[in-house]
């Protein structure tokens, strides 16, 4: 038996050539296949359950590729066992065309089969390979067609995650750097407390000069005589007797109220 025909697959050459070696693909596609093993990468192990008119069989075989040109194609060689229905061998030659709105798969095709499937007839079997190879590639063009389509939507899940965590990242780094900001930045001062804060430094000042005043007047007298009790001691020199402890006691008052001045506007300051 010899058979030619060629498939439209909508998808790019070296897609196409993966497809073929790829032994998950294949075990889909193949119609009746109940299991695919490649054991290398020219290689591979077969199962399959094919019905031929009214004889159904179960054939185990073995596929091996050859004159390998990726991804321009390959040959296939292989052999498979029915039991009682009989057996089938022979090889195809692949090779992949690509065209601009995917790529032409040709195939040439020659087999030999005996035991039971020989008596059914060459238009039988002509027909029904010709149904199994239409299978085939239907399902094996929807399968690159799922697969890719699956691959584009998990890169664009992953870039969205990316730019989602990268958004993320960057909403944590500016609050970071807005924390630092806020605490390195000085304490802004409001209306009501700088009005305070005047009021304050100005009663103080006002403490102050009126200390000073005093700590003289009770040093050296007559500095303010208008400010001397009526019938107050005065000394021959008009200068007014005051005690040594008044003097300290003054002094003291002066001192207080300069250090409180100025540590009050050094707070401030910080």
């Amino acid at each position: 038996m010899e058979m030619t025909g060629q498939q439209h697959i909508p998808a790019t050459k070296q897609k196409v050539w993966d497809a073929l070696n790829d032994a998950d693909i294949l075990r889909v596609c193949i119609p009746g296949c109940q299991e695919l093993i490649k054991s290398s990468d020219t290689e591979m192990s077969a199962v399959a359950v094919i019905k031929v008119g009214p004889v159904k069989a179960r054939f185990q075989g073995a596929v091996t590729l050859s004159d390998l040109d990726p991804p321009n194609g390959c040959k296939i060689m292989g052999e498979g066992q029915g039991g009682v229905a009989g057996f089938a061998k022979g090889g195809a030659v692949v090779r992949l065309e690509e065209i601009k709105d995917g790529t032409i798969l040709h195939y040439t095709v020659e087999a030999q089969i005996g035991g039971k499937l020989s008596q059914l007839g060459g238009r039988l079997i002509d027909v029904t390979a010709k149904q199994l190879s239409g299978q085939f590639f239907k399902k094996f063009a929807e399968e690159i067609l799922a697969r890719g389509a699956s691959q584009a939507a998990t890169g664009s899940v992953d870039q969205g995650t990316a730019g989602a965590a990268t958004e993320v990242a960057a909403a944590g780094e500016r609050s970071q750097a807005d924390a630092r900001t806020f605490q390195g930045a000085p304490t802004p001062y409001r209306p009501a407390q700088q009005a305070s804060s005047a009021v304050s430094l100005a009663v103080l000042a006002i403490t102050v000069f009126v200390a000073v005043l005093i700590a003289m007047w009770a040093i050296y007298g007559g500095l303010l005589p208008s400010l001397m009790p009526a019938g107050g001691d005065v000394a021959a020199d008009g200068r007014a007797h005051v005690s040594p402890d008044a003097a300290g006691a003054a002094q003291l008052i002066m001192a207080a109220a300069i250090g409180y001045l100025f540590g009050a506007r050094s707070a401030r300051r910080d």
